[in-house]
């Protein structure tokens, strides 16, 4: 199963679903799929949104380094 850290670092910054979709201009429902691995091949753009709102590097989140 893909796993990811969006959600840990999520919590960590204190954030919820629909304000780090908003900050990363990507929509919760597609946020919600990456955070649950349902969807696994974010495109290297949502990646780097999504790891700029976080103040992390993309493989802490992705690829789990």
């Amino acid at each position: 199963m893909y796993k990811n850290k969006i959600r840990e670092y999520r919590m960590e910054k204190g954030m919820n679903l629909e304000e780090l979709a908003i900050k990363a201009e990507i929509s919760a429902g597609y946020l919600c799929h990456l955070e649950r691995g349902t969807r696994t091949n974010p495109s290297v753009q949502v990646m780097e949104k999504i790891a700029k709102v976080l103040g992390r590097e993309i493989p802490e989140i992705f690829f789990g380094y």
